[in-house]
């Protein structure tokens, strides 16, 4: 979804030499990107907490700490670079999908798989169910919205081009990325649609989106971020599709073999945007 807002005098003042494009262009290839990178988080989440039994606490954990380091790398980064962004994105989906689930779920029997007498190592869960979880996340996006609206600093991420800004996208992302998980785990699990199910309610509802750009009274940046959280409940559906078993709806491909795959995709649709970029790099910003 194109954004048609652009970058102020004001903030480009206070860029100072903070002016380098660091995030990219909103195309059809990013949300293509997006959906292989949000569907990739949810099977290597799933992979690390459930398949290899670390449990979601400690995987959360490990991949918070992942999360930080990627995104030093991405802040320290002075332009931008696809390797470096969709890392960041695919860390925050990883762990947004142990988050969620260490958040809603717990040891009962709702959540074990057969033969199962724990969700591995570690704490088992808060058990807050999807409802009161989905309604915590969202007062935390609320929140870090309004404290970027406060710091008036832009909402359109092509021209996001100071430290702060940036520091707040990421926020937002990280929160909106563990709420989609909720939203998708929801869908799958309790809604009654199933995993094929909730993919297609999803994708319908980011058709709706598409068509919306087109009414010129709809702010198109309220639409990219409410697509934005929209891709990740259908990254959860799809990867819950892909690995879940036969008998639950899924296709019983496994995590390791989704996930090979789709890193796979991720790592040829990057190298592609990486080859695009040397190919017509970005000029500075004047400061």
């Amino acid at each position: 979804m194109r954004q048609s807002e652009s970058l102020t005098d004001a903030d480009a003042a206070r860029a100072g030499r903070y002016v380098m494009k660091k995030l990219p262009e909103v195309t059809l290839a990013f949300w293509i990107m997006k959906i292989a990178a949000t569907t990739l988080g949810e099977t290597a989440g799933d992979l690390f907490a459930q398949t290899l039994g670390l449990g979601y606490f400690l995987t959360t954990v490990a991949l918070f700490l992942v999360f930080a380091v990627t995104l030093v790398v991405q802040l320290r980064s002075k332009r931008y670079n696809p390797f470096f962004y969709w890392t960041v994105i695919l860390s925050t989906s990883m762990a947004g999908t142990t988050m969620s689930d260490f958040m809603n779920r717990d040891a009962s029997a709702e959540y074990l798989t057969a033969g199962t007498t724990s969700l591995g190592w570690g704490p088992q869960g808060l058990g807050l169910g999807y409802p009161a979880g989905a309604a915590i996340l969202i007062s935390l996006l609320i929140a870090i919205f309004a404290a970027w609206k406060l710091t008036g600093q832009t909402f359109v991420i092509r021209d996001i081009v100071t430290f702060r800004g940036e520091a707040l996208f990421w926020s937002a992302i990280l929160v909106s990325n563990t709420l989609g998980t909720s939203m998708g785990d929801f869908l799958s699990d309790s809604s009654g649609l199933g995993y094929a199910g909730g993919a297609l309610l999803v994708t319908g509802l980011l058709a709706l989106l598409a068509a919306l750009m087109r009414v010129p009274a709809v702010p198109n940046v309220v639409l990219f971020w409410i697509a934005f959280v929209l891709t990740r409940p259908l990254g959860a559906t799809a990867g819950d599709f892909l690995t879940k078993p036969v008998v639950k709806g899924g296709l019983a491909l496994g995590t390791p073999g989704s996930s090979a795959v789709l890193l796979a995709v991720l790592l040829g649709l990057m190298s592609y945007a990486h080859r695009q970029e040397r190919r017509n790099p970005d000029e500075a910003q004047p400061s």
